[in-house]
């Protein structure tokens, strides 16, 4: 159980949260909503204090065991928290909650909401309690992982977390595990997205045995060559672009910065490291990675609310794109941003909508709205959506969305 629950709390940097449990004695999906959410009187009692991470998880986990997982996300839905509180790592100290109580089935209360972390929650819990004889239940799970078609895999990110610390930070032998949960059905992609998240787990884990990974760390994150733990042989080729998409905030890390609030200085150094990078096509992937940690940035860390950001925080986070100083690097990095904004179509669409127009460049808007429109494409089925979101989009852009979008329906 300890162990279960360590890796979980290892998630500290992504981005997806649900899960949810019999409630008053009835099936409740997370997310449905309980009427008068806004009256809760836990979210009143810890609204505006100044808590600590370690007192807001003893506060959610023990109200998820009054009064049930899904009554405890709600309050986790509206409550104010602190600047820089990982709600996502919240959600996981209640899905752990949810996986102890209906273990597998658990999946089929999760939700969308902050990004998975419910999925996570599952998937972690049955490598940690069946090791791999667990990978074939897995993957009937993670089919089950709501939030549209980025639900499966992104539900195989999470288990790239645990299966990291059950190997004991060996991320070598990490990896070779990782690569058995590959399908035919998906080219093999949940390969190289659950070595993502181990990845992800050795920069910024540790959560089963803080040591153990500490000492493991050093071996793969090396200070005099940041780029190694995926330019090395041991990373396979189809995983070396996941692992140079997470890698940013070691190159952060790599050049002094203060993890909590790293400076525009440190965004340039650190895009520099990715110009070392050789290969064109990973090298741009170093620069997306960028995008998708500005959003957390500029949200305070707080994924219920990276829709709801203002123009203002939206132009901040193209202004922080061109720091790479290189054409590709500010493209790539804006449009990793947009995906982290739309995340799939689950966000509302009009923050990606603002983010485009914000986007001070016409080359770059218009690869930034013409990106958006495949996005929509790719994710999207309901063709009222389609035709409402042809006609929010500026007038220059709406004739190729009509065509792409409207016309094939």
């Amino acid at each position: 159980m300890r162990f279960r629950f360590a890796i979980i709390i290892s998630f500290l940097l992504l981005d997806t949260l649900l899960f949810a449990v019999w409630l008053a004695g009835n099936k409740m999906k997370i997310g449905d909503g309980v009427k008068g959410a806004q009256n809760y009187p836990e979210a009143q009692e810890i609204s505006g204090k100044n808590l600590s991470f370690a007192k807001l998880e003893s506060f959610f986990a023990n109200l998820a065991k009054k009064k049930g997982a899904v009554y405890s996300f709600e309050v986790l839905k509206i409550v104010s928290l602190p600047p820089n509180t990982d709600t996502h790592l919240l959600g996981h100290v209640i899905g752990e909650i949810l996986y102890r109580e209906q273990g597998a089935n658990g999946i089929q209360y999760c939700t969308e909401d902050f990004r998975n972390a419910c999925s996570h929650s599952i998937v972690v819990g049955l490598f940690s309690d069946k090791g791999e004889k667990a990978l074939t239940e897995i993957k009937e799970a993670c089919k089950l992982a709501p939030g549209g078609k980025g639900a499966y895999l992104m539900c195989y990110h999470g288990l790239g977390h645990g299966i990291l610390a059950y190997k004991q930070y060996d991320l070598e032998e990490a990896i070779k595990l990782c690569q058995k949960t590959g399908t035919k059905k998906h080219n093999n992609q949940e390969y190289p997205e659950c070595v993502s998240g181990e990845v992800m787990e050795i920069i910024s884990g540790g959560g089963h045995d803080r040591d153990k990974w500490a000492k493991q760390r050093t071996k793969y994150l090396k200070n005099d060559d940041p780029l190694y733990v995926c330019s090395s042989d041991f990373m396979p080729e189809a995983t070396r672009g996941r692992c140079y998409d997470y890698i940013t905030p070691y190159l952060w890390e790599a050049v002094g910065s203060d993890l909590g609030n790293p400076s525009e200085e440190d965004f340039k150094k650190s895009f520099k490291l990715c110009d070392q990078v050789v290969e064109e096509n990973y090298r741009n992937i170093c620069y997306g990675g960028f995008g998708k940690e500005f959003v957390g940035l500029v949200a305070s860390r707080d994924i219920r609310s990276v829709d709801q950001m203002s123009n203002a925080q939206l132009s901040t986070i193209y202004n922080w794109c061109k720091l790479s100083n290189d054409k590709n690097g500010i493209s790539v990095c804006m449009e990793h941003a947009l995906s982290s904004l739309y995340w799939g179509g689950e966000n509302d669409r009009n923050a990606s909508i603002r983010f485009c127009s914000v986007v001070s460049d016409l080359e770059n808007q218009r690869k930034c709205f013409l990106s958006l429109i495949d996005k929509v494409a790719f994710y999207i089925q309901d063709p009222k959506y389609k035709e409402s979101f042809c006609k929010e989009i500026p007038n220059e852009f709406t004739n190729e969305c009509k065509k792409r979008l409207v016309q094939k329906n």
